[in-house]
């Protein structure tokens, strides 16, 4: 184990190091390129910065009104029927536009439930199985100028709903 957190101490400075040194090697100019790449990615967090502010009110205004609480009571009973408890939709929600708004709700579902609850389970295994998806796609497809997303979205419900189900499946195994 002592062996893990030494080499976790020294790889970053390593990674950092042999870019340098490769840098070098090639005759490339290293801190002038180091500037530009740091220049244009100033320029991207300045493009997309609407659309993140955006997409935080957007999560905050629906976290404060009980919008999300209210969806949980009405769908609850459905999803609790195939194992997803009722608190935890709210939480399905708010993960597709905002990793750090879910946060909060996991914190919220740990204190009420517990984190070694089934629904703590299904929680800490839906957080780390689903992603951010109209958040990343905003970013990236905003940052990169692309139009057309074609089956993006689609494709990323689908994975999401399939995390979703391996969560319960893989919560119900631990509990």
């Amino acid at each position: 184990m002592n062996v893990l957190i030494h080499i976790s101490d020294i790889i970053i400075p390593a990674v950092i190091f042999y870019i340098v040194g490769y840098g070098l090697v090639s005759k490339v100019k290293v801190y002038e390129t180091f500037l530009k790449g740091a220049r244009e990615g100033l320029k991207v967090v300045v493009d997309i910065m609407p659309t993140l502010i955006g997409l935080m009110v957007a999560v905050g205004v629906l976290r404060a009104s009980g919008f999300l609480d209210f969806l949980g009571s009405l769908l609850g009973p459905l999803t609790e029927k195939i194992g997803l408890p009722g608190p935890l939709f709210p939480l399905l929600v708010v993960k597709l536009f905002s990793s750090s708004a879910a946060t909060g709700l996991v914190l919220d579902i740990f204190k009420t439930a517990g984190p070694d609850s089934y629904a703590g389970m299904v929680t800490s295994i839906l957080m780390s199985c689903t992603e951010t998806l109209f958040y990343t796609m905003s970013v990236y497809y905003m940052a990169a100028k692309v139009t057309k997303t074609r089956y993006t979205l689609t494709g990323a419900l689908w994975a999401t709903l399939a995390g979703t189900i391996m969560s319960v499946v893989l919560a119900r195994g631990m509990v």
